[in-house]
């Protein structure tokens, strides 16, 4: 049996080593490969000693003990399986995961920078020393003055700040035809490192003390998420803690193409890489291409200007062997009268 090869996503549960969950799918993926039917152990001429105490040797057909399975051992041992954007203990969702050649495809998405959704839960009136709510209590706050409306302004507000740095660390010029075309294919993103980022965030419920909001961002973690709840509530003149985050989106990954525990199994895995194949090869093709016209441009731009500034340096050292053969004759001849003036005061005077 092949050994599969792709991304697919697994759904990781809260309270979960991302380890655990990585090597868990692997132990199901060799077992049922070590499982299936395997070929029959070679064989080789052997001359054995005749039967029925016959003299002579008899030539027959053994099996090589060394492709016994009692000594040849499992036939696969060890797969290479990469772990794609990581989740905490405490958090739970999307998880994607590479094998055999996908691990080559999460480095592709790494160098892509999509956008992750998040379903992030608060509760209100409550602060710990990790912004979650299993942490160690630190202060009791009121709510009761808290509405939706002052939610979602607090919400406008961290949207409309990340919006800024985002169109800051994308460096594109915003005048330019290459950034409307960029925003039509909503590929607007920073490239290269960066602060964790939002790109959008809303309120889907709000009954107090408890509300959950959802998060559109980049290069965050958990921990980030959490923090923001809690200064949500600061900012709601309270305290708030963050009692789930959940990633329901990775990419091209949703929660659809997330396996389950029970799915951990060979089939499933390999109908996910088949049916997320054209996805992840359209997404690299877009985002991975729109990079490489980029980087011909900025290229084209730098010879440009360095040609500009090699033909201005040419052109000055032309310029100045030019003024030095032009200056020279009349150095010359600035000599040649001076030696006259010499020549005549030499002279004897008129009587």
């Amino acid at each position: 049996m092949a050994v599969p090869g792709g991304l697919f996503a697994v759904y990781k549960p809260p309270g979960v080593v991302w380890s655990c969950v990585r090597d868990a799918v692997e132990t199901a993926v060799l077992r049922e490969l070590n499982a299936a039917p395997q070929r029959a152990p070679r064989q080789h001429v052997r001359f054995l000693p005749a039967p029925d105490g016959a003299a002579g040797l008899v030539a027959a057909r053994v099996p090589v003990l060394a492709d016994h399975p009692l000594v040849r051992g499992p036939r696969f041992r060890r797969l290479k399986i990469g772990a794609g954007h990581r989740l905490d203990a405490k958090a739970s969702g999307v998880f994607v995961l590479g094998i055999g050649h996908g691990n080559k495809l999460l480095n592709d998405l790494y160098d892509c920078h999509l956008t992750k959704v998040y379903t992030v839960s608060g509760l209100f009136g409550k602060a710990t020393n990790d912004f979650s709510d299993t942490g160690k209590l630190i202060e009791k706050t009121t709510f009761d003055h808290i509405t939706r409306e002052k939610l979602e302004r607090i919400v406008a507000v961290i949207q409309g700040t990340n919006h800024k740095a985002l169109l800051m660390y994308s460096n594109i010029d915003m005048k330019t035809q290459e950034a409307y075309e960029l925003a039509v294919k909503g590929l607007i993103r920073p490239m290269g490192k960066s602060p964790p980022i939002i790109t959008a965030i809303r309120c889907l419920q709000f009954t107090l003390p408890e509300f959950q909001l959802e998060i559109h961002c980049l290069h965050e973690t958990q921990q980030y998420l959490r923090k923001l709840v809690h200064e949500i509530g600061l900012e709601l003149k309270s305290s708030a803690v963050c009692t789930q985050v959940r990633r329901t989106r990775d990419g091209v990954f949703t929660l659809d193409d997330a396996l389950l525990r029970s799915q951990w199994n060979l089939q499933s895995i390999q109908k996910a890489i088949r049916d997320c194949q054209l996805k992840v090869k359209t997404e690299l093709e877009k985002t991975l291409g729109q990079q490489d016209k980029n980087l011909s441009h900025e290229m084209a731009v730098e010879t440009a200007h360095a040609a500009d500034s090699g033909g201005c340096a040419a052109g000055g050292t032309a310029t100045s062997n030019l003024s030095s053969t032009v200056t020279q004759p009349h150095a010359d001849s600035l000599m040649d009268s001076r030696r006259k003036e010499v020549n005549c005061s030499s002279l004897p005077p008129f009587p």
